[in-house]
């Protein structure tokens, strides 16, 4: 299944969510990181990314949501239980 993103802003509680959909890969979590600086920057919002809807996700894309936590301060929603072990063996490496 393809990946779908869908960004909702919430202006009053200065949050800004990103649904995702789909499978998600290295590109795919590359883009998120991409739309989650721009928003960043562009309206000081946080970010949450949910994760409800992820059919899977790779050990790579991971990783890069991992960065997106520790650096960015990106707070990750919706993670099944195989997604968090993906997400903890990535902050391993």
């Amino acid at each position: 299944m393809a990946t779908q993103i869908t960004q909702r802003d919430n202006s009053e509680e200065g949050v800004s969510t990103l649904q995702v959909e789909g499978d998600m890969l290295l590109d795919d979590a590359l883009l998120i990181q991409r739309i989650a600086d721009s928003v960043i920057a562009e309206t000081a919002h946080k970010v949450v990314i949910d994760l409800a809807d992820l059919d899977f996700m790779d050990s790579d894309a991971a990783a890069i949501l991992r960065h997106l936590t520790k650096n960015s301060g990106v707070v990750i929603e919706g993670v099944e239980i195989f997604l968090q072990s993906a997400v903890d063996m990535a902050e391993r490496s």
